[in-house]
């Protein structure tokens, strides 16, 4: 069955107002000149539902989305959040089948864009409609997802639940994707079934049994006897210098609140690492050298093709 299937039937031989399909738009497409009410009620009166229905129907949707209070108020009476949750009232009110979102939260402040992915994900899981929400935010995808599909330039990478593709990314372009990503340059000594020989400078030769093959344009980038190693910054350990491990040096020390961020220049990764400790390393601060280990078991070697 094709991606123009759902629920068993070929949507192509309707037309899109037929397809019974609730859409809410980036930019939400308040009809301005209408109110709550009737912005909400717009669906239901193009299919000429009796009016008693439209009344009965949009309170119940306006008092779901606790905006039965604004019914009367236009668009512009109404803050970015309530805009938001009206638009998806009207996609909501005629019941359909699917819920579409288009990157719903761009235009919300951050706080803000955390309060409404929560309540998107609460009246989805009320109403059990299948949903379909697009996002360029991995976190807000992993927030609100039971199942996630990873695009690169119109190709689907990678499907699955979110805490499956963040611990088992299949390409480098999804484990960059989907949370943040450490990549080190390791030496490739030997590939097997049962896992990678690799050498990494201040941890020596290691087994990484959690290997996965690049595609051919990912792995054009990889020097040849080499490989990268993904380690999550949960996952990435940081010591002071009399402890061995891969050499680096502290660009910044960030306190998050539940955890300290630590910005990390090694000569093993084009890019500053980053290392999420749950409280401050002793000893380690802003422009201090340091050690750096991980558990081989939380790694994943990235190789090209034909690697033995």
């Amino acid at each position: 069955m094709g991606v123009d299937h759902f629920d068993g039937q070929d949507f192509t031989a309707y037309s899109a107002f037929e397809r019974d399909i609730g859409m809410v738009f980036q930019s939400y497409a308040l009809f301005p000149h209408m109110t709550v009410f009737e912005n909400t009620a717009y669906g239901l009166r193009i299919r000429k539902t009796p009016e008693a229905e439209i009344r009965k129907r949009v309170g119940e949707t306006l008092e779901m989305l606790e905006l039965n209070h604004l019914a009367g108020r236009y668009p512009s009476d109404l803050s970015g959040g309530q805009q938001q949750r009206v638009a998806i009232a009207r996609a909501l009110v005629y019941r359909p089948r699917m819920l579409l979102l288009d990157e719903p939260l761009a235009n919300l402040d951050a706080k803000l864009r955390v309060q409404m992915r929560e309540e998107i994900r609460r009246i989805q899981k009320t109403l059990g409609i299948m949903t379909l929400y697009v996002t360029h935010d991995q976190e807000e995808a992993m927030s609100v997802s039971d199942r996630i599909g990873v695009f690169d330039r119109g190709r689907l990478r990678q499907f699955g639940a979110p805490e499956h593709i963040y611990a088992n990314p299949n390409s480098l372009f999804v484990a960059d994707f989907i949370g943040k990503a450490n990549f080190l340059d390791v030496s490739l000594l030997s590939v097997g079934k049962d896992g990678a020989r690799v050498g990494v400078p201040g941890m020596g030769e290691i087994t990484l049994t959690r290997t996965c093959e690049l595609e051919s344009d990912e792995a054009a980038g990889i020097a040849p006897g080499h490989g990268i190693v993904n380690v999550r910054p949960e996952h990435l350990r940081l010591q002071t210098t009399d402890h061995p491990g891969i050499e680096g040096r502290i660009v910044r020390v960030q306190f998050l609140g539940s955890f300290v961020r630590y910005i990390v220049e090694c000569g093993l990764s084009r890019r500053d690492l980053i290392i999420d400790s749950v409280r401050s390393v002793p000893g380690l601060g802003e422009g201090e050298s340091a050690r750096l280990t991980f558990d081989p078991a939380e790694a994943i070697l990235f190789h090209p093709a034909g690697a033995r």
